[in-house]
């Protein structure tokens, strides 16, 4: 490998993970500040793994070209893309959609990542491969996806990845199994050793001067030295490192011929690095042609080189240094002349003509926002966002700029840019309005402040808004209103009235029956009286057949409300992988929260984990869906026997749900504390908790929270002798199943009937449980197990209630029930020790 002064450890573990490469694929992740060493890194182990035969992919992420989707991951599969024929045709539609090189549906993030690794693993032809990631932060987000994808398989591909990031941005490698040097500056010896190569005739003072303010930046100790000046050596404080060397490296433009200056002020200014392009720009920019000699005076310079038709800066800070070392006409004009040359791509045309004008043009306003649909069908939400914004900023029309910046605020809500969404809306208050944006207006401002209830009035607000935006003719935006009101209605009790406006603006808008927020708004608004429409209408919809990520959101939210626990598992599992895929995280926040609580409930407890939704529900700036989440995990831990815990949890989470009201917190909450005083088997603290939830002048009631501490409350009451308080409790709630045909309400019910059934009555209640299909729902099932094993034992069938046991036994256990398997073994060794003494008193009688 090339010598690198003061790199000798870090390029011997490179270079022997390059040598290992052929029997198992690694990552490498170089880390450290700008001009420390990690690009010549990069470069070394670039040669090396040439030499070592493999094939080499490089890539380069570029600060300007970070919103344009797919364009790093195009950069690096340049060299390959004549392979593409090779794929599937579901791959190769995905990729060249991706790369704006085919037409077709808006690629799933995912699908596009496979396409690209198997299009290398396709064009390696058994050779490892070396792929070769620089400023990896630069890289727009859905390249850092699918380079971050192909990390996590490098092991099965014989694929090495080396990727440099500057620090303080986040890596989006895999955190296990990456190789990590942290570069710190060179040694002192080192430093001088560098230092005397580039130093000419500068005076020791200078040289000390710098190698202390270099801090062994190798970069630093090799460019200061021909740009010290008589004024640097005079301050105090010197400007930022990365500023010295920007102005360093812009400094040599100063001495460039004019022709050679332009043509690398469109290499600064051009995302691509394509010799031809740069060339034909620079043409337009110098009103001369263009040649590759016209770069020579600028490779002589060590600002760039020119390497098989592609132009690479010698290092990321020169090209910023050019960048800003030109002013802002400049600059605007290197954009025209690239705006006008690349006739042949329209995203990237209409992109740097809007960077080329200050001031309004509609013209290119109407452009940007045409380029919108471009950005969304490769994936590129950010890109998509920035246009708007772009687009607003040029538009002259009041009322159409607002349009755009709602249109913006939207796409960052679904990205969980919480912040970025609240100055869009701001900035768009701010303009006139048409009345259907003003209703968006009003849906977004719901939706960002995380359907916080207040009172009724704002319920019955919202319908009248989604009446007049349907009388419109915008119905999306009426069934978003809707679903917005329905959520005030669920997270606090806005009362019967409000709820019934809700379903009756719902009901109104003829033909849209099959319609996700159609179905979630009833749903979520009245999960009682509305629950056999919304069944039906869930009915008509298969998990894997649905591929709208926010269509299966909607529809896991409206299982979720009716207690179609198995459903809701099924909608939200395959909407958390694509909205991961497409990165909208504000969405994933909601589905992550409600697939945990519907996980606890069938008895999917290793799956069910808090930490992701809760931190991307507080990153995205959703307090309410945060706390659901805190919520679910005092959950757990109460049924995984944690008691402390859980307590403690639900104690945060009481206290921020009496702050707002929420009584469908506060019913969770109280569920929670039920659960883990149950788990510590307190069952009269665990009874008072707990039937708190069921009364209607309490704080804590929630007509379908509720359903999920029946068994609880059967359990509590058996065991603390309230079966006749539980049991008028029950009584009530077969009056509710009788409206509502809730899959959840249904077993519950049917475990409390046999739990708190008298003699008469328990052998039918008994059966009637035994008999559910329960197969799906694995903690219901072993605390049935439990629950039928103890009454048998009392009624002396031992044998029946050994096999009963076991099977609670093994259930609980398996799930992580411990707590309940503990009491089903206990149960079993009381059966074993009375068959004994049985035994033993019929050995003495004989």
């Amino acid at each position: 490998m090339t010598p690198l002064i003061g790199r000798r450890s870090e390029l011997t573990e490179i270079s022997a993970i390059i040598a290992t490469v052929p029997g198992r694929g690694r990552v490498v992740v170089i880390a450290g500040d700008p001009g420390i060493g990690k690009s010549a890194l990069l470069a070394a182990a670039e040669e090396a793994a040439h030499a070592a035969g493999h094939l080499v992919l490089t890539v380069v992420g570029i600060e300007s070209e970070a919103q344009l989707p797919f364009a790093g991951l195009h950069q690096m599969l340049r060299p390959v893309l004549r392979h593409v024929t090779g794929l599937q045709p579901a791959h190769q539609d995905a990729l060249m959609s991706a790369l704006g090189l085919g037409a077709g549906q808006p690629p799933e993030l995912f699908l596009v990542a496979l396409a690209a690794l198997n299009l290398v693993a396709e064009a390696s032809l058994g050779r490892p491969v070396a792929v070769v990631a620089d400023d990896v932060q630069w890289l727009d987000p859905p390249s850092q996806e699918a380079l971050a994808y192909m990390a996590r398989r490098a092991a099965e591909y014989a694929i090495v990845v080396i990727g440099a990031i500057r620090t303080g941005h986040p890596s989006p490698f895999p955190a296990t199994g990456s190789t990590v040097l942290e570069l710190g500056g060179v040694d002192e010896v080192s430093a001088g050793e560098i230092l005397r190569a580039h130093a000419g005739t500068l005076s020791q003072t200078a040289r000390l001067r710098i190698q202390r303010e270099a801090e062994g930046n190798p970069l630093a100790l090799i460019e200061l030295p021909a740009a010290w000046t008589q004024a640097d050596a005079a301050a105090e404080r010197l400007p930022t490192l990365s500023a010295r060397l920007e102005r360093a490296f812009a400094g040599r433009m100063a001495d460039l011929p004019a022709r050679t200056r332009d043509a690398v002020l469109v290499a600064a200014t051009d995302p691509a690095t394509d010799l031809g392009e740069i060339l034909r720009a620079a043409s337009v920019l110098s009103r001369t042609p263009a040649s590759a000699q016209t770069l020579d005076p600028a490779v002589e310079a060590g600002l760039l080189r020119i390497d098989g038709g592609h132009v690479r800066f010698r290092h990321p800070l020169v090209r910023s240094g050019v960048v800003q070392g030109e002013g802002m006409l400049r600059r605007q004009a290197a954009n025209a002349a690239l705006a006008e040359v690349l006739t042949c791509e329209p995203y990237r045309r209409t992109w740097h003509k809007a960077q080329s004008i200050v001031g309004p043009d509609d013209q290119v306003a109407d452009e940007l926002e045409a380029n919108v649909a471009i950005a969304l069908s490769r994936g590129g939400v950010t890109s998509a966002i920035r246009d708007l914004q772009r687009s607003a900023e040029l538009t002259t029309r009041s009322a159409a700029r607002g349009h755009r910046l709602l249109m913006a605020a939207e796409h960052a809500f679904g990205l969980g840019r919480a912040d970025l969404m609240s100055g869009l809306i701001a900035a768009a208050a701010r303009t006139q309005l048409s009345e259907l944006d003003w209703a968006r207006l009003q849906w977004l401002r719901e939706i960002f402040n995380d359907g916080v209830p207040g009172d009724a009035r704002r319920v019955h607000e919202l319908c009248r808004v989604a009446r007049r935006s349907a009388r419109a003719g915008d119905t999306d935006l009426a069934l978003n209103l809707l679903v917005g009101a329905a959520l005030r209605c669920w997270w606090a009790d806005a009362g019967p009235v409000a709820r019934a406006a809700v379903a009756a603006a719902t009901t109104e808008l003829a033909g849209q029956q099959g319609e996700p927020r159609y179905i979630a708004a009833l749903a979520v608004a009245e999960p009682v009286l509305q629950c056999s429409e919304v069944l039906r209408g869930l009915a008509q919809f298969r998990a894997d057949e649905v591929s709208d990520a926010d269509a299966l959101r909607l529809l896991g939210m409206a299982a979720h409300a009716v207690g179609d626990t198995v459903r809701c598992v099924d909608f939200l599992s395959r909407a958390e992988t694509m909205l991961r895929a497409e990165g909208r995280l504000g969405l994933l926040s909601h589905v992550l929260s409600m697939l945990m609580a519907d996980r606890l409930e069938l008895g999917e407890w290793d799956e069910a984990v808090a930490d992701e939704g809760e931190r991307l529900a507080k990153e995205t700036g959703q307090p309410i869906w945060r706390t659901g989440t805190l919520f679910c995990d005092a959950l757990r831990h109460a049924f995984l026997g944690h008691a402390d815990q859980a307590l403690a949890y639900a104690a945060e989470v009481e206290l921020i749900a009496s702050r707002h009201q929420l009584n469908d917190m506060l019913s969770c909450v109280q569920r929670a504390r039920g659960a883990a005083l149950a788990s510590m088997e307190d069952h009269r603290g665990s009874y008072r908790e707990l039937r708190r939830l069921f009364d209607p002048a309490d704080p804590s009631f929630h007509q379908r929270e509720r359903y999920g501490a029946i068994m609880l409350l059967a359990d509590a009451a058996a065991g603390s002798g309230q079966a006749a308080d539980a049991r008028q409790v029950i009584a009530g709630l077969e009056e509710v199943a009788a409206r509502a045909p809730s899959p959840m309400l249904s077993i519950h019910l049917a475990y409390a009937r046999a739990v708190l059934a008298d003699d008469d009555h328990a052998p039918g209640a008994y059966a009637e449980l035994m008999g559910l299909d329960l197969t799906r729902w694995p903690w219901a099932r072993g605390r049935a197990w439990l629950a039928y094993g103890r009454w048998l034992a009392r009624q002396g069938a031992f044998p029946a209630s050994r096999q009963a046991l076991s099977a609670a036994e093994r259930t609980l256990d398996r799930i992580g029930a411990r707590t309940w398997a503990r009491q089903a073994g206990r149960e079993l060794a009381a059966l074993q020790a009375a068959n004994g003494q049985v035994r033993d008193l019929g050995a003495g009688q004989r």
